[in-house]
């Protein structure tokens, strides 16, 4: 008597759960919830049961419908993820991501990752970095290998004879010498075009919109330094122009009313980064009506 009662207490609370999360699945992916997944080993328990009671058994094959059986094991035992990037090859979250970002001087031309992930960070940097009305003004040029030697090689070249003394020029070289050995650079322009049309358009914003460009420029070399080094990297922003842009413009077909504004240098790590030291948060965040 004892074990009928039970039986039909625990029929009656699977019952209760089956149908909460069949009215669920209209609201989300039922394959990925943890209400789901928590029923699942219920039901499984329960199937002496099920076959004894219609409702149950009938719910039991909606369930079946949503993820089958030899699955909904597997799918309980995934624990779920922080928001974090699958292009991520470490798999960090964002904010991971962010704090661990540093200047990687220390480089070389072994990058764990192939060319062609390096352009899909390119391209998705351009596709989903926002600009300001939309203009999408910046434009990058990827320089890899041969290419990025290259850029250095005309750094130094247009250097030279600007150094007043041998000293200088050895250092510098020096310096630069660093940058080219690393794998690649991206050189970030901004193309004046849609920002003329956006001043013409909008006239009472003209003077602001060359410096929403360049907001806009510095998301693209921020994000890209970010997902980079994400990806096991190391990086550095430079600034050599204007002194080298009409050679790199000469060089790679770049059309010469576009401005470049920065050098994102990246490649394998040989080093680490130097220490980062940061100021008071008491002095950089205030915050009113917490």
């Amino acid at each position: 008597m004892r074990s009928c009662v039970g039986s039909a207490l625990f029929a009656i609370v699977a019952i209760f759960v089956l149908i909460t999360a069949i009215a669920y699945q209209a609201e989300a992916d039922m394959s990925k919830s943890s209400l789901y997944q928590a029923i699942r080993p219920l039901l499984h328990r329960s199937s002496a049961v099920s076959r004894s009671i219609p409702l149950v058994s009938a719910l039991n094959a909606k369930l079946n419908s949503v993820l089958p059986p030899n699955q909904w094991l597997q799918q309980s035992s995934t624990t779920p993820k922080s928001f974090s990037s699958t292009a991520m090859a470490s798999e960090k979250s964002f904010l991971e991501a962010v704090k661990s970002r540093r200047s990687y001087y220390a480089l070389n031309k072994n990058p764990p990752i192939s060319d062609d992930k390096i352009v899909e960070l390119v391209n998705d940097a351009v596709l989903h970095v926002p600009s300001s009305f939309n203009s999408q003004s910046t434009r990058l040029v990827v320089l890899l290998k041969d290419e990025h030697d290259k850029f250095w090689d005309f750094v130094i070249e247009v250097l030279k004879p600007m150094l007043p003394d041998e000293e200088q020029l050895k250092s510098s070289t020096n310096r630069i010498n660093g940058f080219r050995a690393a794998y690649g650079t991206i050189l970030f322009f901004e193309d004046p075009h849609p920002v003329q049309e956006l001043q013409t358009k909008l006239p009472l914003y003209a003077d602001k919109f060359p410096v929403w460009s360049e907001h806009t420029g510095a998301m693209h070399q921020y994000m890209l330094w970010t997902a980079l080094e994400a990806e096991g990297l190391g990086a550095n922003l430079q600034h050599y122009n204007p002194l080298v842009d009409q050679r790199a413009k000469r060089e790679w077909a770049v059309p010469m009313e576009w401005q470049l504004h920065a050098q994102l240098v990246f490649g394998g790590r040989s080093g680490e980064p130097a220490e980062k030291t940061h100021k008071p948060l008491s002095e950089r965040v205030f915050v009113h009506g917490k």
